[in-house]
């Protein structure tokens, strides 16, 4: 893809009960867009990586965890979260209990849960572009909203 400002990805755990998604709380502060928010890893190219490999490299750096592209069952475009000209990549994949186990979560963010997926489309501080890209993918995971 020749131009796109960012990737980011909803990892969804499937237990047969309630599905959850990993979350984020970002840091609250001001110069950041929506601080404070509930957020999902990603984040902004960096270079000329690949939607791919910009998406794997923010989840390394801000849950600890390694994933190969072939893990990513889901791929679209959407306009940018937060402003300019080039589209945003949305991922989605499934996580596993011991990946979750794994994670080791980094230096931004104020802390990390896996959310009901539920609970993250009522959450008065949820990002509201990200609502809408779940809105797409969750059903392709057999999750009814």
């Amino acid at each position: 893809m020749a131009g796109f400002n960012g990737a980011k990805a909803a990892f969804f755990h499937l237990d047969g009960g309630e599905a959850r998604l990993l979350t984020y709380l970002r840091d609250d502060f001001p110069h950041l867009p929506w601080p404070g928010h509930w957020d999902l890893p990603g984040g902004g190219r960096e270079g000329d990586e690949t939607a791919e490999a910009c998406l794997l490299r923010e989840f390394r750096e801000e849950f600890g965890l390694t994933l190969p592209a072939a893990r990513l069952l889901y791929r679209a475009e959407f306009p940018p979260m937060a402003g300019g000209d080039l589209p945003g990549i949305f991922f989605a994949a499934e996580i596993t209990i011991s990946e979750i186990a794994a994670i080791r979560f980094g230096s931004e963010g104020q802390c990390w849960e896996m959310m009901r997926v539920t609970d993250y489309f009522g959450h008065p501080r949820a990002i509201p572009a990200l609502i809408t890209r779940l809105r797409h993918v969750a059903p392709l995971f057999g999750i009814r909203l």
